[in-house]
């Protein structure tokens, strides 16, 4: 075993699937990521079992994919280990409605993503140990990655133990049966890995990187420059820059780029980066850690989206999304994307 500053780190055999094996693995949600956990989990020997919604279409596939499929409340009395793969926002109903009261005693539940325990959405019973694995990018990866024979960094935590001290041995052995102890299980806390989750998403991947893109569009085509032309340099080569930052890391990917790109990035960096822009993103943390963020997420939810539709309709309606089609188009392939 070896130390990093952020914590623990297990990797190939120091991650052992001894503490799962002969027991039943409940995979509650087939979706993104239930489907690859469940698969991969099934392709390292272990059992699994599916659990959802009776009669829904995720669980016919399920079953049409060679498990043995039932509804929620069915899987969860079989489980030694209830994986909980279910949107963040349904999993509060589900919990009280189906899974809680059915799972044995003792049991040990697993998250992929920490917002509900952290967050106070859902309080498992005292007998119950409370264990998270969460793999750091969509269960598609997850899973090609697998059958590629190799894996990707996932966290994991430990909430409670059970009674009988096997909740840590068990998320290690999940996080080794989905492959991800091939490249790193690096130990955290549910509060770590669903503040920086959520953090990350508001400020860098999603919110962040979509926010210059529009605001750059936008400015491009109203100083005159082709709409086709703007999209271009400002969405469609991102990708480009992101994949040799994601390969090679900050500075690698400055050695890749031509010497013009790398001393306007610099030039960019100091223009745009000033206290004003800290202090938003301190704000954005401190909205998340507070719970704020995860609250009116989930009032949103309860009253039927009226917000976060809205925000959808707008967005989709932005006139980047014409200039998207246009360019696009001109490449028939990534309709296969």
């Amino acid at each position: 075993m070896t130390k990093s500053t952020d914590g623990l780190i297990l990797r190939g055999a120091e991650a052992s699937m001894d503490a799962l094996r002969g027991k039943t693995i409940a995979v509650l949600g087939y979706g993104n990521q239930g489907r690859a956990h469940a698969l991969n989990l099934r392709d390292s020997g272990l059992r699994v079992v599916v659990g959802g919604r009776a009669g829904s279409a995720k669980v016919e596939q399920a079953r049409s994919e060679g498990f043995e499929a039932m509804t929620l409340t069915e899987a969860a009395a079989r489980a030694d280990l209830a994986i909980v793969a279910l949107p963040d926002q349904a999993q509060p109903a589900a919990w009280g409605k189906w899974i809680e009261d059915a799972l044995p005693t003792g049991a040990v539940v697993g998250f992929v993503h920490g917002f509900a325990i952290r967050f106070g959405f859902i309080a498992p019973r005292a007998d119950l140990g409370v264990v998270l694995v969460a793999p750091k990018g969509p269960g598609a990866t997850v899973r090609a990655r697998y059958e590629e024979g190799l894996g990707i960094p996932a966290l994991f935590a430990v909430e409670r133990e059970n009674a009988a001290g096997t909740a840590r041995a068990t998320a290690i052995a999940w996080g080794a049966g989905i492959g991800c102890a091939r490249s790193g299980l690096i130990e955290a806390t549910f509060a770590a890995e669903a503040e920086s989750d959520l953090f990350g998403e508001q400020a860098v991947l999603c919110g962040g990187l979509l926010a210059l893109v529009h605001e750059s569009y936008a400015l491009l085509v109203a100083a005159g420059y082709p709409p086709a032309v703007a999209y271009i340099e400002c969405c469609h080569e991102v990708k480009q820059v992101a994949d040799l930052l994601y390969a090679r890391g900050p500075d690698g990917m400055r050695r890749a780029i031509s010497d013009t790109a790398e001393f306007g990035a610099f030039v960019a960096e100091q223009a745009l980066v000033d206290e004003h822009l800290r202090a938003k993103l301190r704000a954005l943390l401190a909205d998340v850690r507070s719970g704020a963020f995860a609250e009116r997420f989930m009032r949103d939810h309860n009253a039927g989206h009226p917000e976060f539709a809205a925000w959808r309709k707008a967005a989709s309606e932005h006139p980047i999304e014409q200039a998207s089609a246009t360019v696009r188009g001109l490449m028939p392939w990534l309709r296969d994307a």
